[in-house]
């Protein structure tokens, strides 16, 4: 046992020694030898020991605005971790949110969807946005699945008699449909809500509402779970 500890000591040593070496290339980054041993024993306590020693490093969370860092890496070619760390070097943290999608469009070559799925991640991530925060309010959505056929579905939210049902006693304003797809849909209090509807088979189907341009945090939780009620209550109400 005192063979192998001695063993992954002086390999952990000549690790350290590498990066010491490395560090001494570039003093002007360091500020000479005084710095250069200062940053030696940070890095012998710290990220880099841990790194070289085979003790897990803490990795950025693996979603963030609703995206997978998977989903983003497949996107964009970069996963959050590395995205996080190319924002924080670009002075990200203190810009508004126009201007590191802008950033990001133009430096990085994101698309306009994109860029603005990676801004707010970028900025849940550092504390800059709430969560269910957009740009223009808050969003939530909820999803459920129902066994009956979509043309049901879509005609107990379109309907009134049949909405009046699940939905009772709250005015609302369609203002597009597209049968057995989607409804918009301006709520009471002039926020939006986005249902969209998805086809399993020929008997199932799931519905997604989802509900923007809500005033706080508070609001967003309560209509998520508003809704997420609601959708039981249609189910119920088509798969009796």
């Amino acid at each position: 046992m005192e063979e192998a500890g001695s063993a992954d000591s002086l390999g952990f040593r000549r690790s350290l020694g590498a990066v010491s070496s490395l560090m001494a290339g570039h003093r002007s980054i360091f500020g000479g030898d005084r710095n250069k041993k200062e940053w030696a024993s940070r890095l012998e306590t710290g990220a880099v020991a841990a790194r070289l020693s085979g003790i897990p490093m803490k990795r950025a969370a693996e979603k963030y605005g609703g995206v997978t860092s998977a989903a983003v890496e497949k996107a964009t070619g970069r996963g959050w971790g590395e995205w996080l760390a190319t924002l924080d070097q670009a002075g990200a943290e203190k810009l508004p949110h126009k201007d590191i999608a802008r950033f990001l469009q133009q430096k990085h070559g994101l698309t306009g969807w994109w860029s603005q799925m990676v801004t707010v991640g970028y900025e849940q991530a550092r504390g800059l946005r709430l969560k269910h925060e957009k740009p223009d309010g808050f969003e939530i959505s909820v999803s459920r699945t129902i066994a009956a056929p979509v043309d049901r579905a879509f005609a107990a939210w379109r309907e009134a008699p049949l909405r009046e049902q699940w939905l009772p006693r709250t005015p609302l304003t369609i203002r597009k449909a597209t049968p057995h797809k989607s409804i918009r849909i301006v709520w009471s209090d002039d926020t939006l809500l986005s249902v969209n509807f998805w086809p399993k088979g020929s008997l199932k189907c799931q519905v997604v509402p989802q509900h923007s341009r809500l005033a706080s945090s508070e609001t967003a939780e309560r209509m998520k779970a508003f809704w997420s009620e609601r959708l039981e209550a249609l189910g119920a109400f088509l798969e009796k």
